[in-house]
């Protein structure tokens, strides 16, 4: 299975951007914000939004206030599952020019399943809470709720 770039790194950006604002909390990120803090418009990525709920990887809320927050801890979510999450990474008949010629059969072709093999090894021996603490690292800080206020 190749991995499809750019779907891949939309699923773990979402997925990094729900756990950095809202985690497993009972408040929701909605999806337009997300959308719009990612450079994406809301249509395009609402596949992704879409491959990760049913992936159980993200819970979803419905309506006016509706949004997404994670549907487990930060600490339990590979990185490879959120990869898997969106495949199949090859669309139909890429790799067919590849496999056609014997130095694609014989070099290309195990290059790329060594690569991907060790691509998955390195996505499923990372988190999601490894890259929050990356975040946390590069001195991003969580928002939080501003306080309540009470008076009328």
């Amino acid at each position: 299975m190749l991995v499809r770039q750019d779907r891949a790194m939309a699923a773990v950006a979402v997925m990094l951007d729900v756990g950095f604002r809202v985690g497993r909390g009972p408040e929701v990120a909605s999806g337009g914000d997300i959308a719009d803090r990612l450079g994406a418009a809301k249509r395009g990525i609402e596949p992704v939004f879409q491959a990760l709920s049913r992936a159980g990887l993200l819970d979803s809320t419905r309506g006016p206030r509706g949004g997404y927050r994670l549907a487990r801890r930060a600490r339990d979510i590979r990185l490879w599952e959120i990869v898997e999450a969106v495949g199949p990474a090859a669309e139909p008949g890429e790799g067919e020019a590849i496999a056609a010629n014997p130095l694609g059969r014989a070099v290309l072709a195990p290059l790329w399943g060594e690569m991907e093999g060790r691509l998955r090894e390195q996505l499923e021996a990372l988190t999601l809470e490894d890259l929050l603490r990356r975040g946390e690292a590069a001195g991003l800080r969580r928002p939080s709720a501003p306080p309540l206020n009470f008076v009328i």
